[in-house]
């Protein structure tokens, strides 16, 4: 039986099963093939959808905008000043206003139960960007790049999150590699370890799926024969100032070197959601350098820059992934 995701919402990929998810990968490659060959592929003309943005961000605007217009759709940016959700309007009464006007709303926040507030009830598909909680638009980029990589043969490859891994990014990677076979491993400091709850949710679901779950604070341990280094920001958009002098002294060891690669497999690659503070060319990046003497943060400028680095392939596969999350859940 076909794979039908029409009219469902993309709020965690913990509500999609591997087969979903296999599906959503397969349905982005095909994207990416009719973009690369300039194939019109306008499927949902005469639609339109709504970006409603309390975190900014360059690759999730641009690729549900660019996406949205490639498969013809109309598409409106809302960001944080434009709207009254939350201020003068509640979530629910906003997302019944402009689930009215819309067939899509895409929504990057803050705290998860705000986009499920808007699933319940807007009357049409909800697309989480972006929140607190999660990131699963991130992950089929993710993933696809990783496939791409490996001529698909990605069950029982090892993916290793270094650094914060209690953050979206590492949670939603837990969860999509045990949906897909891969083993997950996080690397860092025991106070950034990932909630039980999560680790809890993945272990029976990795384990029907052939693969493990890991933590370790011991870096040589966590990246030993590992195909995927992965790693992010160690401070957050929306967290305090006032964070990053601890979270420096806590992550610095977890920094993604060239002798941190050296101990993955040889045929592993690098791959970071951007954007990454890996030398001081960003006002942020200036900023801390010169407050607390480090040039480079969660990963070295040799490694992003490296051959085994993929990072620009991962941002351009947000397109692709995110076209295909739009397409399968409104045509």
């Amino acid at each position: 039986m076909g794979v039908n995701l029409s009219g469902r919402h993309f709020l965690k990929l913990l509500d999609f099963t591997t087969e979903e998810i296999e599906y959503l990968l397969e349905l982005s490659r095909n994207f990416k093939d009719l973009k690369r060959t300039g194939t019109p592929h306008r499927y949902l003309e005469g639609k339109n959808i709504v970006l409603l943005f309390q975190k900014t961000s360059t690759r999730t605007r641009c690729s549900f905008e660019v996406g949205a217009m490639d498969l013809g759709m109309g598409v409106t940016y809302l960001d944080p000043g434009s709207s009254q959700m939350g201020k003068k309007e509640s979530i629910e009464d906003t997302a019944r206003v402009l689930g009215r006007f819309y067939d899509g709303i895409e929504f990057r926040g803050f705290a998860q139960s705000d986009v499920e507030d808007l699933a319940a009830n807007a009357g049409v598909p909800v697309w989480n960007g972006l929140t607190t909680e999660w990131h699963p638009t991130q992950m089929l980029a993710d993933i696809l790049t990783v496939k791409e990589n490996f001529n698909d043969d990605i069950k029982g490859k090892t993916l290793v999150f270094m650094g914060d891994a209690k953050n979206n990014v590492a949670r939603s990677l837990m969860v999509v590699c045990s949906k897909l076979g891969m083993n997950f491993v996080a690397c860092g400091p025991e106070e950034c370890m990932p909630a039980d709850d999560v680790v809890e949710a993945c272990r029976p679901i990795a384990e029907a799926n052939g693969c493990t779950v890991k933590l370790t604070s011991d870096v040589a341990e966590g990246v030993a024969g590992a195909h995927v280094i992965y790693t992010d920001v160690w401070v957050s958009m929306g967290e305090p100032d006032e964070v990053w002098e601890e979270r420096i002294r806590l992550l610095e060891p977890y920094r993604v070197t060239s002798e941190v690669m050296a101990q993955a497999d040889p045929d592993a690659i690098f791959l970071h959601c951007l954007p990454s503070f890996h030398d001081t060319n960003t006002t942020i990046g200036a900023q801390k350098a010169e407050q607390f003497g480090i040039t480079e943060m969660e990963v070295t400028d040799e490694v992003f820059e490296g051959p085994q680095s993929k990072v620009f392939d991962e941002a351009e596969n947000r397109m692709h992934t995110i076209k295909a999350v739009m397409y399968a859940t409104l045509k």
